[in-house]
């Protein structure tokens, strides 16, 4: 049975016979050296690249693969940060036929070598020496590797390894292969299709191994343009890339939507000068997963404890003003005259320099995907005069299934279907709630060397998401958490793990948490301190601590932690508050298999590794003995020994009530 049903009733948009390559050539034709295609950042120094450039770039890199054997559907795996070489290589590959993949830059090396033999990659482009060893380290379990290519000659000088040349030298062999084949290059993108691979997308593997995701550049054109159709995206937009750029998100901007569009592309100089680089830019368009959004809220409500007396006056002065603004926004309600001269004010007062604190002086397009964002996050920023959006979708159907309207933004939902996509609920329980099912013209062709897999997840042309929701009164899909993540109570009591999860990690000091509770009597959580924000507080507190482990033990950051919990079971019901919990003795990680490579809990991996820890959550005791090995990115190993208090929490009414009442509350109301 198949029952709600929602779809964009705004028109498609026809691509005709693009490609991204015939798109680049489009774009070099019409703007040539006047528009600014890409720009990156070294040394300091913003470097420009023009349309012509680009296609240049591409052109060379292109015919020089060529020359050294690249041939029609040979696969070119990428790893490394985001830097315009890697699109000249992704567009190159697609150029001549070929399919690009990416492999996230911090990736284990059993990591690396699997997503290389798995995809049959010929030819590797690596950005440094870190990742070019990745690649050499495990060169003999990759017989069908011809080539690395690397585009950071620091630290390469005395490799000899005859699998290795230089990114530029590349180039140079096209230039020559092009004096003996005039036109080569433009004869192989004219004879591409949209229906030819453009992708390979590997999923974030929650369950498993990482599945090779086959996207064509139909896919990929018709998810860009038909998003930019309700969520406009324009020419002269300037856009920062600093997400992994494997992650199909990243992709949807910086490559599908950035081709179809014509708008700038930014590199910041390293990952870690993200944040700054995009200050600089001040963008247009912002697309970010929820743990960025999480990160810079968490940061703004820290910095302003560090802020004059003053400075935090203002803050708690005009904060409460911006998060009912907010609340009115997401009402539908039109303020009243008096509250828009409060806002203003508050704007004036705060918001304008906190929004270019940020980098958002600029900003028109504000989204997040790749997850849910948690309800809180959301009213901070729109507090903020922030336009935040939702979006949801999977790498299957090109990143993109549907996203709020500017004018109905409601961070209970994730919106409604862009234009050609259609939304069902398959099975609804009586409740309405059933598995998130969707079809569109961005529907991937399947997953790579698996079709079980692909008959698994596509049905009679409807991709079979996993998630669970529901469709609302006014056509808002309502997504849940997933489907095997939902979890029970004994008492039969349901509830959402993420949605506890996402409420915890709105304070500044929580940065991940697992909420456990599934067949058990009560809910309970292992929460991962943050330990830059939460070790700044120690300090100012005077409360030693040497490592995280440490800090995370102490008494006063259970109590910090415990305040918390308390906001969040606030806003829970009864059954789904939170019982007892632990502070872990570090972060959770990707390199420990507890994270995907986009940060996503592999909750199956977290419950065998931490069985003692979830076990005594559920027994009558205060602590619990820990040795645990911890493994680097480099395959070393530690081993942790320590003991691990658990908090149990009091029930609600013992704990004292914190004032609800705004501070304008104490006087007459503004009507």
């Amino acid at each position: 049975m198949v029952q709600t049903y929602i779809k964009a009733e705004e028109k498609g948009v026809d691509i005709g016979q693009n490609t991204l390559p015939g798109l680049l050539l489009r774009n070099a034709e019409k703007f040539g050296d006047s528009q600014v295609a890409l720009r990156e950042k070294e040394f300091g120094i913003w470097q420009d690249v023009t349309w012509r450039g680009y296609l240049s770039h591409v052109k060379y890199f292109a015919l020089g693969l060529k020359s050294l054997g690249f041939c029609d559907d040979d696969s070119l795996a990428i790893i490394g940060d985001n830097r315009p070489e890697w699109v000249y290589a992704e567009l190159a590959a697609q150029a001549l036929k070929g399919m690009p993949l990416g492999i996230y830059q911090d990736s284990i090396l059993t990591e690396v070598a699997y997503v290389i033999d798995h995809s049959d990659a010929s030819f590797v482009v690596a950005e440094d020496q870190e990742q070019t060893d990745k690649v050499l380290d495990m060169k003999d379990e990759l017989p069908k590797v011809r080539k690395v290519i690397y585009t950071d000659p620091k630290g390469m000088r005395a490799y000899d390894d005859p699998l290795l040349i230089y990114f530029p030298d590349v180039e140079e062999l096209g230039r020559e292969y092009e004096k003996e084949h005039p036109g080569a290059f433009e004869e192989s993108v004219n004879r591409l299709t949209p229906a030819d691979v453009a992708l390979i997308a590997y999923t974030s593997g929650t369950t498993g191994k990482p599945k090779g995701s086959v996207l064509t550049h139909s896919n990929m054109l018709k998810m860009a343009l038909n998003l930019s159709e309700v969520d406009p995206k324009l020419q002269g937009d300037e856009f920062v890339s600093f997400l992994p750029l494997p992650w199909i998100g990243e992709q949807m901007m910086s490559i599908s939507s950035a081709l179809a569009i014509g708008f700038t592309v930014n590199f910041p100089e390293e990952p870690e000068t993200a944040m700054t680089d995009l200050y600089e830019i001040g963008p247009n368009v912002v697309f970010s997963p929820p743990r960025v959004w999480e990160q810079l809220s968490r940061t703004v409500m820290v910095k302003h404890l560090d802020a004059s007396a003053f400075k935090r006056f203002i803050y708690r002065l005009c904060m409460p003003i911006g998060y009912q603004m907010a609340d009115f926004h997401f009402e539908r309600k039109e303020p009243s005259l008096g509250w828009k001269i409060l806002y203003g004010m508050s704007y004036l007062l705060l918001f304008r320099a906190l929004k270019d604190r940020l980098g958002f002086s600029n900003i028109r397009s504000a989204s997040t995907g790749g997850a849910a964002l948690g309800p809180d996050v959301f009213r901070f920023f729109h507090a903020c005069g922030v336009n935040l959006k939702q979006i949801y979708g999977q790498t299957e159907i090109s990143g993109i299934s549907c996203i709020h309207r500017a004018d109905e933004v409601d961070f209970t939902s994730v919106g409604a279907p862009i234009p050609e996509t259609e939304v069902k609920i398959a099975d609804p329980d009586p409740e309405g709630v059933g598995e998130i099912i969707s079809k569109s013209p961005a529907l991937f062709e399947g997953y790579l060397k698996n079709d079980k897999a692909t008959e698994e997840t596509i049905l009679d042309g409807w991709l079979y998401s996993g998630d669970a929701g529901y469709v609302t009164e006014n056509k808002q899909l309502v997504c849940i958490d997933r489907i095997k993540d939902l979890m029970k109570l004994t008492s039969g009591a349901r509830f959402s793990p993420m949605f506890i999860e996402n409420k915890l990690k709105f304070c500044p000091y929580v940065v991940e948490c697992c909420v456990l509770g599934h067949d058990r009597n009560y809910v309970t959580a292992m929460i991962c301190i943050d330990y830059n924000h939460t070790g700044k507080w120690a300090e100012e507190h005077r409360v030693g601590y040497t490592t995280y482990t440490d800090l995370a033990s102490k008494s006063e950051v259970y109590e910090l932690i415990e305040k918390e919990v308390v906001r969040v079971n606030r806003f829970l019901p009864e059954a789904a508050r939170l019982a007892k919990f632990v502070l872990l003795y570090k972060e959770f990680d990707p390199d420990d298999g507890e994270l995907t490579r986009t940060r996503k809990l592999r909750r199956r991996f977290i419950a065998e590794r931490y069985a003692s820890e979830i076990e005594a959550l559920y027994e009558d005791t205060d602590q619990v003995h820990v040795e645990s090995e911890i493994q680097y990115q480099d395959g070393k190993t530690t081993t942790i020994i320590t003991d691990l208090h658990i908090r149990q929490m009091k029930p609600l009414e013992e704990y004292e009530l914190e004032a609800e009442r705004k501070w304008w509350q104490f006087w007459k109301p503004v009507h």
